[in-house]
């Protein structure tokens, strides 16, 4: 009976946790370097009630702190000559540490680095440096550094209020206060386990050093508070709603909208969405819908995009970099800023008379692309030019023995063995219909929720313009109106009276958010 107990909480645990030390190998004999991954299945979520930014605060003081042989500094000083390093990185689910070197230094790296993430010192100073700058990212710089990211966090927040996935990876205010270092030893003691942990290792290495590695990692304490595979489902909204977050000095409107999606990348019919947001709006590329309407005809921003995954760091990244991987998904649309009255007026002596910026209009214009898609479905030539990039585009994610081995981790995660090897066959034997109809079952119009970072200058007009649905012509000066083409300025005239089903409009200062 005993040991029928212990194989069935064997069993148990690794539905649980999914991974159980598995490894995942990409020898490149001919590289002169070697990457490894350490995926851990926690994340965010497993933040507790009230501590919110824990599971971030403990991988930061893991990788900025030192080990039971060296202080952090000292580590820097070994490991600057190797060219040489390690990161953390945290998202909802997943906790990822990468180690790169190159491989002559591989054994003297590794005998210095396996310290920080088998013994970490966790020493009361390097704690409070750590959880100090950690307290300055949720009290000022998510407000201060880039409305762009600041709307997209909200969203997340709005989005996903009620469940896991609401708080910033980074905390909440109160929250991160609130941290001891006790936290963060029971933390790394409960979550950081050999048994919830995917190892990933590419590059020029031998067998000898994996299995060193292997037997190493199983040091790591042993299951204690495994992490449940249960999905989250956030609350679908009912009607469209949004949150515009007034801010002193805001350079201008940054938008951020979106809706619950039930689809991921372990899912065939994703290689179809893939399509249509490519020819939607594809991140940093001047030839979606959405940039060449908002941006490139009417000149009214830096870019504007859609989503059908969280794509971390749009704003420094061209490519989309994998360590995400989420069983919970939504699509959205980033409208980066657009400007606000106040400054359409002091630079136009015409729009004088103006109430609001260019949000009213621009968000509009968004959703009203969206809508056009879900109804008309992409043309027979737009699919097959657009299909035929993404076949080239998905080679260039993989560039580095980094992505290549973050996008087979993320594989796993999703159950698939390559997600970017087995995409190009699933692209090649899609049809038109087949994007139409997944555009058709996944996106829609009716319900979302829309993000705004505004000046306060502008959240009261603005807010009172989305609540009532009133007319929002696109803004002009004169000479750039006199060269609009006749098409460009009808449109503009469809876009501004196009109804939104709006439910709710809350203006929220920026101080009190992620509180």
């Amino acid at each position: 009976m005993k040991t029928l107990l212990l194989i069935l909480l064997s069993v148990f645990a690794f539905t649980l946790t999914g991974y159980s030390q598995d490894v995942i190998e990409l020898k490149q004999p001919e590289s002169n370097k070697v990457v490894i991954k350490l995926m851990f299945r926690n994340g965010s979520i497993c933040d507790p009630v009230g501590k919110e930014g824990l599971t971030r605060l403990t991988a930061s003081l893991i990788t900025s702190g030192g080990s039971s042989q060296y202080t952090y500094s000292q580590i820097q000083d070994m490991l600057y000559p190797m060219a040489a390093g390690y990161y953390a990185s945290v998202d909802k689910e997943v906790t990822i540490f990468t180690l790169q070197v190159p491989s002559d230094f591989l054994n003297e790296f590794y005998s210095i680095v396996k310290g920080v993430l088998l013994e970490p010192s966790f020493t009361e100073q390097d704690f409070e440096r750590v959880k100090s700058n950690q307290q300055n990212y949720v009290d000022q710089v998510i407000r201060a550094s880039s409305d762009e990211e600041y709307s997209k966090k909200a969203l997340e927040d709005f989005l996903f209020r009620g469940t896991r996935y609401q708080h910033m990876i980074d905390g909440k205010s109160e929250s991160v206060k609130s941290i001891t270092l006790d936290d963060v030893k029971g933390h790394y003691k409960n979550f950081f386990t050999k048994d919830n942990l995917l190892i990933g290792i590419a590059g020029n290495y031998t067998d000898e050093f994996l299995g060193t590695l292997k037997s190493d990692l199983q040091k790591l304490p042993g299951i204690s508070a495994p992490v449940s595979n249960q999905k989250t489902v956030p609350a679908n909204p009912d009607g469209v709603n949004a949150e515009i977050i007034s801010k002193e000095g805001a350079f201008g409107s940054a938008v951020f909208m979106g809706f619950p999606m039930d689809i991921t990348r372990s899912n065939d019919e994703f290689a179809a969405l893939m399509v249509a947001n490519s020819y939607l709006g594809e991140h940093r590329k001047s030839y979606g819908v959405l940039y060449n309407k908002i941006r490139e005809t009417r000149s009214m921003n830096y870019g504007d995009y859609s989503y059908i995954e969280w794509y971390d760091n749009g704003g420094r990244y061209m490519l989309p970099p994998p360590g995400t991987p989420r069983q919970t998904n939504y699509f959205s649309m980033w409208i980066r800023p657009v400007q606000i009255a106040k400054q359409l007026k002091e630079q136009y002596s015409e729009l004088s008379g103006i109430t609001i910026g260019h949000a009213h209009f621009a968000i509009r214009m968004a959703i009203r692309e969206l809508d056009k898609l879900v109804t008309d479905g992409i043309s027979k030539k737009d699919f097959e030019l657009t299909r035929q990039f993404l076949r080239s585009y998905i080679k260039l994610y993989t560039q580095s023995p980094a992505d290549q081995l973050g996008y087979l981790m993320d594989s796993k995660f999703y159950g698939r063995k390559d997600f970017i090897a087995e995409t190009d066959p699933l692209l090649a034997k899609l049809t038109v219909d087949d994007v139409n109809k997944a555009i058709k079952k996944y996106w829609q119009v009716k319900n979302m929720c829309i993000t705004i970072v505004t000046d306060a200058s502008e959240a009261d007009a603005l807010a009172k313009s989305i609540m009532e649905n009133t007319d929002s012509p696109m803004s002009y000066s004169n000479l750039v109106k006199s060269g609009q083409p006749k098409d460009v300025l009808q449109e503009d005239d469809l876009v501004a009276k196009y109804k939104l089903n709006v439910k709710s409009v809350k203006i929220v200062k920026s101080e009190d958010t992620f509180k």
